[in-house]
């Protein structure tokens, strides 16, 4: 799905939201109603959220040029951090009134509280489904949907709570509801700012472990060691690796390291690689296209084991292999 389709289905929920936040707001005050105040609170999250993605979407199109060899395409996942954390706050703040109001509740208009919510909840509904359909792939997406999908979860035990209220009278219904709804939004916060925050701290993506993929690598022949491995993610999406890649005296580079892009391409999906590959014990030249082969002080598997003494993390090895 293009950027533009993804921008026009995050419009029509931010336009949906705004709309009926403003009308909340009024109905909540009126109706003294902590959780229709808080549905609107987060309603304006929601919106904040949604506007904070269309921007970080809009940067993240910007071509790399300058210092930022990247681009801006992290301001994505700064977004989906800040959406998260946003969660979290909002989350403190009701579980505190809440708290505040179980102890002293104040009288509810359980009818007005039980119609709104259910306005709200088709609002949301329709907002919910205009955000699935953008690409959710992206945690800046995803960041935005988690908000309006925890309103929506809000908003059904707001309709519940005003039913108790309006058929029991049983007032602290209401705080109670905001309660429920504080678990799931500490739940969806802390998701989005643990895996915004693995992006940022260049940990490799969920589902790829590096020593695997340092051991599959290390078996195709001719290769003799990798080391120097790291798999990171550049954005939502968009995964990396490079690694430097020791190979046997006399094997062909270029069809060694084809070999491996071919294969961390078919085994996780990485197509954006920098491989650095040079022969084991012995001097190469450097090979200008694509492969960076320089020349050896040392080597191992062939001689001293002083290459690369600094290396990143742990070495991977082949069994010495039978010609």
């Amino acid at each position: 799905m293009s950027a533009d389709a993804d921008r026009r289905w995050l419009g029509i929920a931010l336009a949906l939201i705004t709309v009926f936040m403003a009308g909340e707001v009024v109905v909540g005050v009126v109706a003294s109603s902590l959780a229709l105040i808080s549905d609107a609170a987060h309603m304006l999250t929601d919106a904040a959220s949604i506007v904070l993605a269309l921007i970080a979407m809009r940067l993240a199109a910007r071509p790399a040029r300058g210092s930022y060899t990247y681009g801006l395409k992290r301001t994505e996942i700064l977004s989906a951090q800040a959406n998260g954390l946003t969660l979290l706050l909002l989350a403190a703040w009701l579980t505190y009134e809440a708290v505040r109001r179980l102890l002293d509740p104040p009288a509810v208009e359980g009818g007005l509280v039980l119609v709104t919510a259910l306005v709200g909840i088709v609002v949301n509904l329709v907002a919910t489904w205009a955000i699935s359909q953008a690409n959710r792939s992206s945690l800046n997406v995803e960041g935005a949907f988690q908000h309006i999908l925890n309103d929506l979860f809000s908003f059904v035990a707001t309709a519940v709570a005003g039913a108790v209220v309006l058929l029991t009278g049983f007032a602290q219904a209401d705080a109670i509801a905001s309660l429920i709804v504080v678990v799931l939004m500490v739940k969806a916060g802390v998701g989005l700012v643990r895996e915004s925050g693995r992006i940022f701290l260049e940990a490799s993506p969920a589902g790829i472990d590096p020593d695997a993929v340092g051991d599959r690598l290390v078996g195709i022949r001719g290769v003799d060691e990798v080391h120097d491995l790291h798999v990171w993610q550049i954005t939502s999406g968009e995964v990396a690796l490079s690694a430097h890649v020791l190979v046997d005296p006399g094997a062909d580079c270029h069809a060694l390291r084809r070999d491996l892009e071919l294969a961390v391409a078919g085994d996780y999906g990485i197509t954006h690689t920098t491989l650095q590959v040079d022969h084991a014990g012995s001097h190469a030249s450097v090979v200008p296209v694509d492969v960076t082969v320089l020349p050896m002080a040392g080597g191992r598997g062939g001689g001293s084991d002083n290459h690369c003494d600094d290396s990143h993390g742990p070495v991977h090895r082949e069994e010495p292999h039978t010609h």
